[in-house]
Parts: C-alpha cells; structure tokens; sequence
C-alpha cells in the first residue's frame, strides 16, 4: 500500500533561514573557550617577554637633559642608562610623555631608576666607550672606563688596546678565587663546623672527655689554618682597582673582584649580545640570589620547588589512592559514606592557610617537638624537627591536595566496567586480587590525573609554606652531598614565596619588578614539565591498559 505524503497547508511558509536549535549556545560557548584560550595565551606571552628581557643586553643611551629641568643630577646634564619603558604621564590637560632610565650606579646615586620628561630630552646618544658592569653590590654600574691600577703598581688606561683584555682577566681571575674562597669556606671549614657540633653533642653524654678534647684541638687547628688561607684570598681580591667616570662626572673607583661580568653595550654585534643573553640565563638558573633576591640567580628555589613537589606527590598518592579504594570498594555505602564523601568535598574548599596553621600546630609543634624530645635531646634547646623543614611543608600540602587525589581515583575506580571484576572473581580470584591486578592498573591513568592536578595546585601555593619551613635565603639545599644526603628537616626556598619576596618585600621594587617576570614564567615552566612527565606515564599506560576509561 503507498505511504501517504502529509499534507502542506497552503499558508505554510520555507523554513530556510532558520537556524538549528541550539546553534546560538554553541556559538557563545566557542566564543568563551576562544576567549579565555586567548587570554591565557596573552597572559603567558606577557610574562614570557618581560621575563626574557631581562637577560638581554640593552643599548645604554646618554641622554642631555635641558637646562633647569628638574631631573638633573647635580651640575651636569647628562644621564647615562638603560630607556626601559615609556609611558603617558601628566595631567588631563598637560600631559606629556615619560621615559624610564634606569642609571645604575645605586651607590654614587641613591637610586637606580629615574623618570625623564621626553619634552626635557634635548639630545639622545649611544656613546661606544661606555661600560655595563654587573657587580656583586649595590648592581649594576655604568660608567666610561679610567685606568686599571694592579698590585704590582702598572696602570692601564682605558684608550690602551690592552685594556678590555685585561679588565676581563682580572675579573675572570677574581671569579675563580671568590669560588675557591667559597668552597674552603662553604665546604671545608663547613665540615669542619659540623663535626664540632657533633663532638659538642657527644661531649654532654661522655664521662670521659680527654680524647674529645684531643680531636677538638686538632679540628681547631685545621680550622684556623683554613681561614688564614680564605684571609689571604680575600685580602687578594681587593688589589687590583678600577677608576672609572660616571655619565655625570663623578670619579669613582671599584675593585676589578667585586665585578661579576662587564661589557660594552653599544659596541656590541647581535652575535654578542645571543652569547651575553645566554650568558645571563644560564646565570640566573644555576645560580644563588644575592642583592636581597634582585641580582644573581634563583637555582636553590628551583630545587627546592622540585622536590617538595615531589615528596608531596610521593606523600599523597598512598594516602589518596588507599582512602578512595576503601570508600569505593569496601566501606558499605550508606550515611556514614556519604558524610565523609561530603567532608572531604567540602575539605577541598578550606583556605590553605588553615592548612598551613594545622601544619604549624600539629606536625612541627607536637609531632616535631615530640620526636626532639625522644631523639633529639642533647640538640635542645635548638629545635632539629621542631622547627619549620622541607618534610612538614610536604607533608601539609599533601593534605592540602588529598581529597584531588580521592576523588579523581574515586571516579577512576567506578569507570572499571563491572564485568572486568565478575569476570575475575569468576576466575576464581579473590576481591583484592581483583583490585589489585585489574581494577587498580585499568584505573591508573585517571589516578594519575588526580596526582597531575594535586601537583599542579601544590606547586602554586605559597600561603602555607610561609608556615612551615619556606625562607627567604636557604644556606643549604634540602639534598645535598652532606651525609646522610637527604635532610627532611632543612628550610628551603620555593619560587612561589620567591615571588611574593620580590613583589612585596624588596626594597628596590623597581629592580625587582623584572625578575618577578622571569621567576614567575619559570615557575610556570616547571610545572608545566612536571605535569607533562605525569601526562606522558598516563598516556603510556592508557595505552597499556586498554580497559582504562580515562
């Protein structure tokens, strides 16, 4: 029988422009996908090229500054320095445009940045004889070059062929008796320092005290051998001199050891300035801070971030993946299951800083005091695990972090297809034989993406660190090659509170405005390369375990 064909009223009208149901949502939700990808995108490149910059040897301009203006320094009227930034300044009805210059030379001048007028710049050179010189105090110097004045009495002035070759000699010669002065210091007499403390320790609990005498005498007089050595080194590194100009006519001089590096800015080739600026990086990775965290470099809060990072990954797992297995596999669902699902929901949302205080009171207080008191004893009054350390701030962001950790693996754990487990006991084997050889390894890569977010929010935070053991400067890295070589309960840096340090406790905001930028893009750096680690392992037992749902 033919099918009947439904009749069209007359007055129907084509539904040809209509759009598809639900194509406005569509389009508004790809916008706001765009939107915020483009955001993140400008946000990070921001930080990527005011990070970078800082590394990149800039020209120095000697800028003439008309007469009367407020800007002058002294009589003279000119101003040598980096032009870092301009800006439109001034009233509504007079405004102007200001430059940024920063001057160096924080010592002969008080200050290192200053804002000029455009309107007072009545002539802006690039003079070649001009040199940048980073030093060890007080930052960076710029200044024409007067005369080298060595140890043994020669002079070489500044327009002798010899004179670059020779100023970068005696700092090259200065770098390496400043790194053995530190590692005689640092290293040698350091452990010498700790066996004192350690035969002090042993001093309290011996009844006889004449051979701790003894080998006390003898450390002793290794020690004052080897500082009678640093002494005559760093009486060295003052000899040699340099007399130089600043751009306002003020004759200074400096020793050639407290300079780090130098260069002529505006003599130097594009070459030049790739190998200064990789130079300069390098520096500020492998390096420690100095100059109140705004000069030198950031290696121990690197460190420091990496394996905090890692002993809290290490911490939480366990601890995650054993709650959320119990909650899903074992506890019997009912009320009491449903309030601790709901408490650690709601645990997620709690301030760090409480956590942070919880970990102050709890760990370093009792847990810390307790074990001081039960091991550490001789040590006290001085507290050894009592007292802020890289394990509690672990251990504290490990629990800042768990319930990401529970119920990622919560979800990964439910995702198993319940015929896998029917399967298995029907095989014959036993519920935990089947969790731990079927469910747990198809579940893995959705545990793991738990542990990536655990370490992406523990990586940031800073508020709780500030409790439990982070420091402005750390002597010593948490790992070291000082037996027993791990030591949980040492302070540490983080590039986090690094951070907040140069924003809001410097005192040069202005010189620590640039490295705020370059801490923060390595910061986000290496977080970006511990969660791709994480990301690459899940991937490869996704494809291990094809059962996985994540």
């Amino acid at each position: 029988m033919p099918s009947e064909t439904p009749e069209i009223p007359p007055d129907a009208k084509p539904d040809k422009g209509r759009a598809p149901i639900g194509e406005a949502q569509v389009w508004l939700t790809s916008m706001g996908l765009a939107f915020g990808i483009l955001m993140s995108v400008g946000l990070i490149g921001l930080i990527l090229v005011r990070g970078v910059e800082v590394f990149w040897p800039k020209k120095v301009a000697l800028v003439e500054l008309a007469a009367g203006s407020e800007a002058t320094l002294g009589e003279t009227r000119l101003l040598a320095g980096e032009i870092v930034l301009e800006r439109e300044a001034g009233a509504v009805d007079d405004r102007h445009t200001e430059i940024q210059l920063f001057l160096g030379n924080k010592d002969a001048y008080g200050f290192a940045f200053r804002f000029l007028r455009k309107d007072d710049i009545t002539g802006t050179t690039y003079p070649e004889g001009l040199i940048t010189a980073e030093r060890l105090e007080y930052g960076d110097a710029i200044f024409y070059p007067g005369e080298i004045r060595t140890a043994s009495g020669t002079v070489i002035p500044a327009d002798d062929p010899a004179f670059p070759a020779s100023l970068r000699d005696l700092v090259e010669e200065g770098n390496d008796r400043r790194d053995e002065i530190k590692a005689i210091e640092k290293g040698q007499i350091g452990a010498i320092n700790r066996q004192l403390a350690a035969l002090d320790l042993e001093k309290k609990t011996t009844s006889d005290p004449t051979e701790i005498d003894a080998r006390v005498a003898t450390l002793q007089s290794e020690y004052e051998t080897l500082a009678k050595k640093a002494g005559s080194l760093r009486a060295k590194q003052s000899e040699n001199v340099l007399a130089y100009t600043t751009a306002t006519g003020e004759e200074r001089t400096q020793p050639v050891t407290d300079i780090v590096s130098f260069y002529y800015p505006n003599a130097l080739s594009f070459f030049e300035r790739v190998g200064i600026f990789l130079g300069h990086l390098w520096t500020f990775l492998s390096e420690e801070p100095r100059e109140a965290n705004t000069e030198g470099g950031i290696f121990p809060a690197i460190f420091g971030t990496f394996v905090m990072t890692v002993f809290m990954s290490l911490l939480v797992t366990p601890f995650g993946i054993i709650a959320a297995i119990y909650l899903r596999e074992y506890a019997k669902q009912g009320f009491l299951v449903r309030c601790v699902r709901i408490s650690v929901n709601n645990l997620a949302g709690v301030p760090s800083i409480v956590f942070g205080v919880f970990g102050l009171g709890f760990f370093i207080y009792f847990v810390g005091g307790w074990i001081d008191h039960s091991f550490f004893s001789a040590k006290l009054p001085t507290p050894t695990f009592g007292t802020g350390g890289i394990f509690w701030a672990s251990l504290t962001l490990a629990l800042l972090t768990l319930p990401v950790v529970i119920v990622a693996t919560e979800e990964a754990l439910g995702a198993v297809p319940r015929g896998v487990r029917e399967a298995a006991l029907a095989c014959g084997a036993s519920k935990w034989q089947t969790i731990q050889r079927i469910v747990l390894p198809s579940a893995t890569p959705g545990i793991l993406t738990g542990v990536i977010l655990a370490m992406a929010r523990g990586a940031g935070e800073v508020a709780p660190l500030m409790l439990v053991g982070v420091v402005k400067i750390a002597p010593e890295l948490p790992i070291n090659g000082i037996f027993p070589y791990l030591h949980p309960e040492q302070k540490f840096m983080h590039l986090g509170f690094h951070i907040y340090d140069l924003g809001f406790q410097s005192p040069d905001s202005e010189a620590a405005k640039p490295m705020v930028f370059a801490t923060t893009f390595l910061l986000i750096v290496l977080v970006v390369v511990m969660n791709l680690a994480a990301i690459l392992l899940r991937n490869h037992l996704r494809k291990k375990y094809a059962l996985a749902s994540f």
